[in-house]
């Protein structure tokens, strides 16, 4: 009887909009009863989940610098499953599964974005060591902050401010379990697309069959124009790449893209042109000469800095204008506790059943102390001071940009962590300098810090994500909070040993994985740790773009991620953007256009997903010692160090031929695409 009660038919109308005066939401699962939520189904599959797309999030984050988000791969393979085991009433498990296993992505983007750093700074010859239990600890303190400081503001976020966020990420993954209820249909589309686009990747990734980036110099104009002018266009024609581009958007990937196209067609040829003794004064690290650089040297020694600065201006940016936000949650988070941190939790309504406040303030005092102790024996050379010192950096910056993360998630699905983390470096490198730590454990002290800050600042952002899905359907939240911890411990546990193998496999850096925003990480670290100073001018410079695009409001943000950014991989961002526009607007009927994009939403995920899982299954085989890729020819050469006879091989994916196949590929791959959404003529 309850089964027919709760037939699921949609969200209610009013899921979207602000409420009427006196107007209540009312969930799909009702307030006034209890539905099967966590047990050992819906946390076993959370956990695997969590495992399954720690791995593939980390090796694409650290391969592109962009992170999936998990959340709609993981609600659809939930729905999946449960639709195949013929599982009645599942959306309260469902959501646990999505949960926990969304713990992935955020906690890989905390990660990767700061702890290669310390490998890159290795590199280059510093003496810094990272160890497994550095990579966990920093993961798991401030995946357990983050969780801590967004739960005050929950209320607010999802429930005080109905209507007035889109939440585009919550909605999206919200159909999907919604369609669950309704048959798990939507997931063929998503099985199909990832083994489609993870056998695509995993060709290129394990064998070479074509080469993984298109760049003009296969021309003979695009050859001239790279060595005289220092120009170059290049893309990265992976289908893990192109899904992204999908998601993302046209319009997000147009903005990335021009600031990738500043930066490579205008600022890169333009530096080319100054003398070395100016550009020895724009970045005091820099001590070559410009004559023998190739545009991407060029790029990473001057260029990239400017987008660095920009980033960092877009947060600054970003806390100023959620100033109001954050005095507001802190008043509600306040009077909660004031008012009802002592009431009997089980009086709440179920669907705005929180922890308790007293939980909450008791874990958060418990996580800063063991965060101290982490700094005080996890890093070398750190006295008592030095742990004082770096956990009130940790705890004022992560709270008070906890709403900024939430906030750019709410209104644009999109998280500015990586120029909230930028920040965080520059001032705890200049603090740490301040009270007498430098050098090399400076550096490392500085990437752990900024490394648990990121974590709890993605966490955050994506946290609400799951908050707002529960809100619409009806979960209790305080489950959502308590599991949500055991997802963060398994996500951290797997990053830590992916990256690790990662590094021993590719490495970071030239030659090895691109790891961009550690990348960035490494040159904000090391000029400021090193004594040498840092490209404050080219700092500026980027600010006050950001600045300027602000005032002619254009999102400054992803601007400055153009900015340093590779081309090759933001340039496939706008063919995914390209893709996601044409179709869906093929169609005169608004209802076709819209369940073609929401196919096309599923088609990439599948690609996303299949391609970043293959991506590591294709790292695993190399790691084990196994070289497929396919040779060309073989010649043997002097060693010109030891005057050796040494065998050179060239690979077929580093010839013209293996060049020109990758835009055959990648067109049919393109191609598959569009097909496979426009193929049904009528809404599913």
């Amino acid at each position: 009887m309850q089964q027919q009660e709760e037939k699921t038919v949609g969200l209610p109308e009013n899921a979207g909009r602000e409420l009427k005066e006196g107007e209540k939401y009312h969930p799909i699962m009702s307030p006034d009863k209890n539905y099967p939520e966590v047990n050992f189904r819906s946390v076993s599959w959370g956990i695997i989940m969590a495992i399954l797309f720690s791995a593939a999030a980390a090796y694409l984050g650290l391969k592109i610098g962009q992170v999936f988000e998990a959340a709609i791969p993981i609600a659809i393979i939930a729905v999946g499953l449960s639709t195949a085991t013929k599982r009645k009433n599942a959306l309260g498990e469902n959501i646990i599964i999505q949960s926990i296993g969304a713990s992935s992505g955020v906690i890989v983007a905390g990660a990767i974005f700061t702890l290669p750093a310390i490998y890159i700074l290795q590199s280059k010859g510093i003496d810094v060591s990272v160890d497994f239990y550095q990579v966990f600890l920093s993961s798991l303190f401030g995946g357990i902050l983050g969780i801590l400081f967004l739960i005050p503001f929950r209320k607010y976020f999802v429930s005080d401010m109905h209507g007035k966020y889109p939440f585009p990420e919550a909605t999206a993954t919200t159909q999907v379990l919604i369609s669950g209820e309704k048959g798990g249909g939507q997931a063929k589309p998503l099985v199909i697309a990832g083994l489609v686009g993870g056998l695509y990747d995993f060709v290129v990734a394990t064998f070479g069959t074509w080469a993984e980036t298109f760049t003009s110099r296969v021309l003979p104009m695009g050859e001239t124009l790279y060595t005289k002018a220092k120009l170059m266009f290049s893309v990265n024609i992976g289908a893990a790449v192109l899904g992204l581009g999908y998601i993302v958007g046209l319009k997000y990937a147009a903005i990335i893209c021009a600031g990738s196209a500043l930066v490579w067609f205008v600022i890169v040829p333009i530096m080319s042109l100054l003398g070395d003794t100016t550009l020895q004064a724009i970045n005091p690290i820099f001590t070559g000469t410009v004559d023998g650089m190739t545009p991407e040297q060029i790029f990473s020694t001057f260029a990239r800095h400017i987008g660095i600065g920009g980033i960092a201006m877009a947060g600054i940016i970003g806390i100023i204008r959620s100033w109001g936000i954050i005095k507001s949650a802190v008043g509600l988070a306040s009077s909660e506790m004031k008012n009802k941190g002592t009431a009997d939790n089980t009086s709440v309504e179920r669907t705005q059943r929180d922890l308790p406040m007293k939980i909450i303030v008791i874990g958060v005092l418990m996580a800063l102390a063991a965060t101290f102790v982490f700094f005080y024996l996890g890093v070398v050379d750190f006295n008592i001071w030095h742990a004082i010192v770096g956990i009130l950096i940790v705890a004022v910056i992560a709270f008070l940009f906890t709403t900024v993360a939430a906030n750019a998630i709410a209104i644009v699905g999109s998280n500015p962590v990586s120029g909230m983390t930028l920040m965080t470096l520059i001032l705890s490198s200049v603090i740490m300098v301040a009270v007498g730590l430098k050098g090399a454990s400076g550096m490392v002290a500085a990437a752990i810090i900024g490394g648990v800050v990121c974590t709890a600042l993605s966490m955050a952002g994506g946290f609400i994500t799951d908050l707002k899905i529960g809100y619409w359907l009806g979960s209790t939240p305080a489950k959502q909070q308590t599991w949500k911890f055991l997802g963060t411990l398994v996500s951290a546990a797997t990053v830590g040993g992916v990256m690790i193998i990662l590094n021993k496999t590719y490495g970071f850096g030239e030659g090895g994985l691109v790891a961009p925003q550690a990348n960035a990480m490494a040159a904000v670290i090391e000029p400021l740790m090193g004594g040498t100073g840092a490209p404050w001018l080219l700092y500026g410079i980027g600010a006050t773009i950001a600045i300027i695009l602000t005032l002619f409001k254009v999102p400054a943000l992803a601007f400055a991620l153009g900015m340093f950014i590779p081309l090759s991989l933001n340039a496939p961002l706008l063919i995914g953007g390209l893709v996601a526009w044409y179709v869906s607007t093929r169609s005169t009927d608004k209802a076709i256009n819209n369940a073609r994009n929401e196919k096309g939403n599923l088609v990439a995920s599948g690609f996303i997903a299949g391609g970043a899982l293959m991506g590591v299954v294709s790292a695993i085989i190399k790691f084990s010692g196994l070289h497929l890729t396919i040779p060309f020819s073989k010649e043997t050469a002097t060693n010109p160090a030891t005057g050796e006879l040494i065998e050179l091989i060239t690979y077929w994916h580093q010839t013209t031929g293996g060049q020109w196949m990758s835009l055959v590929a990648y067109g049919a791959l393109i191609g598959f695409f569009v097909w496979f959404v426009l193929k049904d003529k009528k809404q599913a």
